[in-house]
């Protein structure tokens, strides 16, 4: 799996549950894609101007239009101005002349704002004492569909680009039934055109001398035309300013404080990112579902490993919404806790990739003893499929055990890569707070079979740790007949020990071999891992000066920080996220 490259592009990006926004041009404020999950293909579906959206070389799937007292805007010499409000709603300012042009674009979420949808908003501010003649409206271009699971495949049929039935344009595939459909009209009276694959939709506006007027385009999936027109209508009713208005509201909720204005900023974009973008909605049951990312620019997809979703994603979704949290932890109990730890799923459970991972059966226990502690909702065990999936992943794990020594067994390792010993370090920690919390969840027959946990953790001491030069250090996998490699995996780096009560951070063996590891970063989740270190304070000082890409976490970056490929990771942003609230709040790390 090659990873992909960050596009030279620094898109602006947005969404909700439902739907995905991840290509808003920074030059002129056109969306260049949308996506949304579809569960019975498994998959994303992206609609796009044409098949090089990421790169900006397609066409626009919808541009805004203006034209002042018939004089047309060209927006890339507008100078936009961009902000990001509550860190997740892209928002744009531009001066033409005497008239002050802001713009929202945002994907409404909230009490009674929920919607498969996104909202184009503009509004007007007249500085001369003459009246202005606004022509506001939006043009664009289907020029291809596809479906993503990692890599994209376009749809066999040909584009559909309608007029509907109630002043709106109807976006879709030729063939019936077809899975999405897209449909985009305004808030009040408008003309729209529809010709071969291309649409335009105009509004008149009469902007008022030192006046303001607004316009606002609605934007609404469906699983066919006649249902996302509908979506439309209720856009429409509801009216943007108060979709706009729930959508503040909810976000607001959703944001975490440590003292710091740049961690903080930093914190509330990688959870906001893992929030919409680690978890989709799918279209056609309206079900949740964890994945890796939704963005197209990741080799990852919407596939999804158990360890990054319940172990990287959840807890940052905890800190913000934890009635979310409860609902996705009972979902991942569900669709993949029948066989814990299997290898890489399909978004509805099916798995993708065969490989055991000791980790990923070991993290239901860790997440939902993580949820019980953090929420006080100690009726969650009650839930049935809480009992049944800890008692499967007991089952799966203790298959693993060596009889011999209280060690366990994996394949892979937590990023899916083979291990070079079938005993690891990493995987025996998170063994270890497995068994701890089989012991106090499992019923009294079944409990008195888990291994004690120190007993692992004693284990691990003894046969986990060499001398070098004379002073002891860990290693990270051992064959338990002599062998034994300090190759730190960065998905399982020793660095995350103290995570798992397997070391204390000031354990001068832990220390001694955390600072024998190389600090540049590449993989930022080492760097993410070094939170837990004795450089705690110099790696929070680096991640408030690193770009990332466009401020998200990024699977692989350079030593300064700038995302390289495999960008907009969306559970490693979750993992950030935590991490960083968790080294101050908890650490006591200075920000």
């Amino acid at each position: 799996m090659q990873p992909l490259p960050v596009p030279s592009i620094p898109w602006q990006i947005t969404g909700n549950h439902w739907i995905a926004l991840p290509c808003i041009h920074p030059a002129d404020g056109s969306v260049h894609a949308i996506g949304v999950i579809h569960r019975a293909a498994r998959a994303a579906v992206e609609f796009a101007g044409g098949a090089e959206f990421s790169e900006g070389t397609a066409p626009a799937l919808a541009r805004p239009f203006l034209a002042i007292d018939g004089q047309a805007v060209d927006w890339t010499q507008a100078g936009l101005v961009w902000e990001r409000a509550y860190g997740w709603l892209p928002t744009f300012t531009a001066t033409i002349g005497d008239v002050v042009v802001r713009a929202t674009i945002f994907a409404p979420y909230g009490r009674d704002a929920d919607t498969a949808g996104a909202v184009y908003a503009l509004a007007f501010e007249n500085r001369s004492a003459t009246a202005r003649r606004l022509t506001v409206g939006l043009d664009g271009t289907l020029g291809h569909r596809q479906l993503r699971v990692r890599v994209p495949r376009p749809f066999p049929d040909s584009h559909s680009v309608r007029r509907g039935t109630t002043d709106a344009v109807v976006l879709s595939g030729s063939a019936v039934p077809g899975l999405v459909a897209l449909a985009i009209g305004a808030d009040g009276t408008s003309t729209v055109n529809a010709t071969d694959n291309t649409f335009s939709i105009r509004r008149e506006v009469r902007l008022p001398p030192r006046g303001h007027a607004d316009s606002a385009f609605f934007l609404a999936v469906g699983p066919e035309g006649d249902g996302a027109e509908a979506t439309v209508a209720v856009m429409r009713r509801r009216g943007w300013r108060y979709l706009l208005a729930a959508t503040r509201d909810a976000l607001r909720s959703l944001e975490q404080t440590t003292g710091s204005e740049a961690i903080d900023a930093l914190i509330n974009r990688n959870l906001l990112f893992a929030y919409f973008y680690g978890v989709g909605r799918a279209l056609d049951d309206a079900h949740f579902y964890l994945m890796r990312t939704r963005v197209p620019w990741h080799s990852r997809g919407v596939t999804v490993r158990e360890w990054e979703a319940l172990m990287w994603t959840l807890p940052a979704i905890q800190l913000a919404d934890a009635p979310l949290a409860r609902e996705l932890l009972l979902r991942a109990c569900e669709l993949h806790g029948y066989s814990p730890g299997q290898g890489v799923r399909y978004l509805d459970g099916t798995l993708f990739e065969p490989g055991f991972s000791l980790e990923g059966a070991g993290a239901y226990a860790i997440a939902i003893e993580r949820y019980i502690r953090e929420t006080n909702d100690e009726q969650v065990v009650e839930e049935p499929v809480i009992a049944d999936t800890l008692y499967g992943a007991f089952d799966d794990m203790r298959a693993r055990r060596r009889e011999d020594v209280a060690l366990f067994s994996t394949e892979v390792s937590p990023a899916g890569r083979p291990t070079p010993f079938a005993y690891t370090l990493h995987g025996n920690a998170v063994a270890a707070m497995a068994m701890d919390v089989f012991r106090r969840t499992l019923d009294e027959e079944t409990a008195a079979h888990v291994d004690d946990p120190e007993a692992v953790r004693a284990a691990c001491a003894q046969h986990f740790t060499r001398d070098r030069d004379g002073k002891a250090i860990l290693m990270s996998a051992v064959n338990l007949a002599g062998e034994a490699v300090a190759d730190d995996d960065p998905s399982a780096s020793v660095v995350w020990l103290p995570m798992y009560d397997a070391a204390d951070r000031s354990d001068p063996v832990y220390r001694r071999t955390v600072r024998s590891l190389e600090l540049e970063p590449h993989v930022l989740v080492r760097q993410v891992a070094h939170l837990l270190g004795p450089e705690a304070n110099e790696v929070l000082a680096w991640f408030r000066q690193a770009p990332l890409h466009s401020g998200l976490a990024t699977e692989f970056v350079d030593a300064k920080g700038r995302g390289v490929e495999n960008g907009g990771d969306a559970s490693l942003a979750g993992l950030l996220a935590y991490m960083l609230w968790l080294s101050v709040h908890v650490l006591g790390v200075r920000p």
